[in-house]
């Protein structure tokens, strides 16, 4: 938080529609791919700081608004942005995202994908979707309506869980884990102890875990660099 912005907004097209997203790139000018995926707030000041994050770390990151041009700090306006979410139309916009990076000269052949909370759960999905898809990184992923086709998924996945999730059950995790390995998925599935629901959100003073953060970014950067190049 605070550091100067790394990126731009851009807009990508996307059949007769124009879907806005925010860019931020590498001193280098070029390194590989990560779309970043907004948690159900939308694509608000902490999604574009993981993307400026990212881009300091060598990544050509992008985040595109999935909620097309609506954001809120207000947590029932949020769920209702989340509940009213169009999967297939997010799921293009994915798709359209992940194009976007892969035209681009600067990145590889493959992206990484991150998300959370709801971004997580779409993060998933659009590694089960997109064979272009290398890694996914799903931090404490949950949306009701988003359902995987496990099958299908060749990236490699890190799931970060919090132990003191509201959200998200031990008993969900430890399904979730049981699915990736039953469909042949290369996942790691970790649970921090004592951290809440979105332990990454640095804006967010009531469940921000500064030790949490920092060992899942770790693990973060160590997926994307080693599946990633």
């Amino acid at each position: 938080m605070g550091a100067e912005r790394a990126g731009n907004e851009i807009e990508i097209a996307n059949g007769d529609e124009a879907l806005s997203a925010y860019l931020a790139m590498p001193a280098s000018g070029r390194g590989p791919g990560v779309l970043v995926i907004q948690e159900w707030w939308g694509l608000v000041p902490h999604i574009r700081d993981v993307c400026d994050r990212l881009a300091r770390e060598g990544f050509v990151a992008l985040a595109p608004d999935l909620y097309h041009g609506s954001a809120t700090d207000d947590p029932d306006e949020a769920g209702r942005y989340m509940l009213g979410l169009e999967i297939p139309r997010a799921l293009r916009d994915l798709d359209a995202a992940v194009g976007e990076l892969l035209n681009r000269d600067t990145v590889g052949a493959k992206v990484g994908v991150v998300g959370f909370c709801m971004g997580g759960q779409l993060a998933l999905a659009a590694g089960c979707k997109n064979a272009r898809v290398g890694a996914v990184v799903d931090f404490y992923g949950v949306h009701p309506d988003v359902t995987l086709d496990l099958a299908d998924c060749r990236a490699a996945v890190l799931a970060v869980f919090a132990e003191n999730d509201a959200f998200i059950t031990a008993e969900t995790v430890q399904r979730l884990s049981a699915e990736f390995e039953a469909a042949g998925v290369r996942a790691s599935v970790r649970t921090i102890e004592a951290a809440q629901h979105a332990f990454m959100n640095d804006t967010r003073p009531d469940v921000y875990d500064a030790a949490a953060a920092a060992e899942g970014w770790a693990a973060l950067l160590g997926l994307f660099r080693a599946e990633l190049g």
